[in-house]
């Protein structure tokens, strides 16, 4: 496992897929930054990070051809990654906030952004971008952010954090080939607010909804009146709590 360490970069994400333009890499090299001065998360929003206080790194992971229409499991697959991870360290009250939001109790902890390399209608490669808020305390105009550091009081080393997820990273995406039953049963038994009445936002309006599961390719299940069961993207559907 190559482990690159820059003082500052925009993005970890942008700076790994440029590199890997540029020559062969090696399955797992890992961008890690001190400093990312435009991260960004999942429907284009920026991701903030103090410097030198929060995780932000980017994984090359080669995937041999893997289905298209399987990417999904990908995201599980680092989604659970990070729980397990983030169990070793006693965290408590995780869930996944579907798609990948890893949070602990109704805080956002974690971000992943990932861009998947696709040729020929199957997925050559992904790179995974995680943002980790770890020891900063301050999260100025977003009151549903939180840190490990403010969950438990504990001052944590970065380093000691990245290795271990990186470490359930291999662990997981190795199941991707093998088990990807067990993934998903996985996945949904952390899914935040899994089984209890919620209430969602579409362009339609608001309604009240119960999330049972995700679909084969990543789609929001939910259980709205009259015992339909309607799945939803991520465009299409906010998650109110």
């Amino acid at each position: 496992m190559r482990i690159i360490k820059l003082n500052a970069t925009d993005s970890t994400n942008r700076f790994l897929r440029n590199l890997s333009l540029d020559s062969p890499v090696q399955d797992f090299t890992t961008i890690v930054t001190s400093h990312q001065t435009n991260g960004r998360g999942q429907m284009g929003t920026l991701w903030q990070s103090q410097p030198f206080k929060n995780l932000t790194f980017s994984v090359y992971k080669k995937l041999n051809f893997f289905p298209f229409e399987s990417q999904f499991y990908i995201s599980m697959s680092v989604a659970l990654s990070i729980i397990k991870a983030l169990e070793q360290l006693n965290i408590p009250k995780l869930s996944i906030k579907w798609p990948n939001d890893i949070l602990s109790a109704n805080q956002k902890v974690c971000g992943v952004l990932i861009e998947n390399v696709i040729k020929q209608s199957v997925i050559e490669s992904s790179i995974i971008g995680i943002g980790l808020n770890v020891n900063q305390l301050d999260f100025n105009g977003l009151p549903q952010a939180s840190s490990l550091k403010n969950v438990t009081g504990v001052n944590y080393d970065l380093d000691e954090i990245l290795h271990i997820i990186l470490k359930q990273l291999e662990i997981q995406l190795d199941l991707l080939c093998k088990d990807t039953n067990r993934i998903k049963s996985q996945y949904e038994s952390y899914l935040f607010r899994k089984e209890k009445p919620s209430t969602f936002k579409t362009a339609e309006g608001l309604f009240s909804g119960i999330i049972k599961g995700v679909s084969e390719h990543g789609l929001l299940e939910v259980l709205i009146e009259d015992q339909v069961l309607k799945t939803y993207d991520l465009k299409t559907i906010k998650l109110l709590y």
